[in-house]
């Protein structure tokens, strides 16, 4: 399970590097996993400090530049 978490984080990132911000509904049809695996692998980068997430409901999530 770790693994997973780790490759879909590594989706995550690039979707956001390629996309830029992105809604969470919306980045979560658009990387097609299950959305639990989505959740703990956003939770992952937010912990790391990699991404941003703002709001209350349906997130949006930006990933962190270094000079952030």
């Amino acid at each position: 399970m770790i693994t997973e978490i780790g490759i879909v984080a590594g989706e995550i990132w690039h979707y956001l590097d390629e996309h830029g911000p992105s809604q969470l509904c919306e980045m979560t049809s658009k990387i097609n996993k299950p959305k639990n695996i989505v959740l703990m692998s956003l939770g992952w980068l937010a912990r790391e400090g990699h991404v941003i997430l703002e709001g209350e409901e349906d997130y949006k999530i930006t990933l962190r530049k270094k000079s952030d």
